[in-house]
């Protein structure tokens, strides 16, 4: 069998911000995409789809976090030395796609906590503004799972960051996933925040003149929560 060629649209990584990760590209992964990004699949499976990507994307942000030597006996009376998490985790989700993203998070992490920010356009300054926003009281201590599917401009996902540095948490304890993102916004992402680590599963190949993602899928909330 022939092997498969490499996905056209995936911005090569050598080109990124070194905080940058992606998911593996396999060949399961671009079908994945392929399936999401056609404007003819169902609402029902555009669900079932993105929300096998967002799996991936979680456990691939667990590989970020700082673990410690653990040991423990195993039911043979043996001791194991392995590893657990440092630390406490919480998720956070952007409003309202970012939402579509907590199921995925619950899935992997039991009970863990998430928190929600609501951002909008400024219709006076036209830029990005916090209009609510419900966090865990003890977030400046916890390693803050910022949830996104998309990353076009970046500006949304900036005052997101700013919002958890207001309220204590270091650039350092924030991981932002995305399932799509542009390099425009990636790079005005990473230049503001570079010590913030970004797992994203697809880099595309770019913003139109509407600042709309190219190839993209559309409006995520849209096909996620629209008949």
């Amino acid at each position: 069998m022939a092997a498969s060629t490499a996905p056209t649209s995936q911005t090569h990584p050598a080109s990124l911000p070194p905080s940058v990760f992606t998911l593996p590209q396999t060949a399961q992964l671009e079908a994945l995409y392929t399936i999401i990004r056609d404007r003819t699949t169902s609402r029902g499976d555009f669900l079932f789809y993105s929300d096998r990507i967002i799996r991936l994307l979680v456990e691939e942000s667990l590989n970020h976090l700082p673990v410690v030597p653990k040991i423990v006996e195993t039911p043979t009376g043996a001791t194991y030395q392995g590893i657990g998490f440092e630390g406490k985790i919480c998720g956070v989700s952007i409003l309202r796609a970012g939402e579509a993203m907590e199921a995925g998070l619950r899935e992997v992490c039991r009970s863990v906590r998430i928190g929600k920010i609501l951002i909008q356009r400024d219709e006076e300054t036209a830029l990005p503004k916090l209009f609510y926003s419900k966090l865990p009281e003890d977030i400046a201590s916890r390693y803050v799972l910022l949830l996104d599917p998309m990353l076009a401009t970046g500006g949304s996902a900036m005052k997101a960051v700013e919002v958890l540095q207001e309220q204590g948490v270091p650039e350092e304890r924030i991981i932002f996933i995305n399932l799509i993102a542009a390099p425009e916004g990636l790079k005005r992402f990473c230049g503001r925040f570079p010590s913030l680590r970004v797992i994203t599963g697809w880099i595309d190949q770019g913003l139109n003149e509407k600042s709309y993602i190219i190839p993209g899928l559309g409006d995520f909330g849209e096909r996620r929560y629209c008949e």
